[in-house]
């Protein structure tokens, strides 16, 4: 078995800078970052009601009747209106089950999700 050798051969606790005592390292500090935001957009079509859309929103984004009816408003008139501001994973999320309760339904709504600026 190997004799183990000491870091440091000098008997009075100096360490490599020559100080003594015990020196404490410090951890670098990790920079924390806010995850990207995405909305989830909701496209017009011809077919799908407006108390649908309206249900919608109430339901998976948790909107009040009077948002809800302000959002679709402007999905009605401006063609797509924003449902919500989330990061990545929860945005998609919200759509696919936006799209696949309209589906469901037999309703042509569709949901997409785009990088917020």
């Amino acid at each position: 078995m190997s004799e183990m050798v000491p870091y440091n051969n000098n008997n009075n606790n100096e360490n490599p800078e020559g100080e003594k005592g015990t020196k404490t390292l410090t951890r670098p500090k990790h920079k924390v970052t806010r995850p990207s935001l995405y909305k989830v957009i909701l496209l017009n079509d011809d077919y799908t009601p407006m108390d649908f859309v309206v249900l919608v929103l109430v339901r998976f984004f948790r909107k009040t009747e009077q948002e809800a009816t302000e959002i679709m408003l402007a999905v009605h008139n401006q063609g797509k209106g924003i449902a919500g501001v989330f990061p990545f994973e929860v945005a998609e999320t919200k759509a696919m089950q936006c799209n696949q309760f309209a589906k469901h339904n037999n309703f042509p709504l569709k949901t997409v999700v785009e990088k917020d600026e």
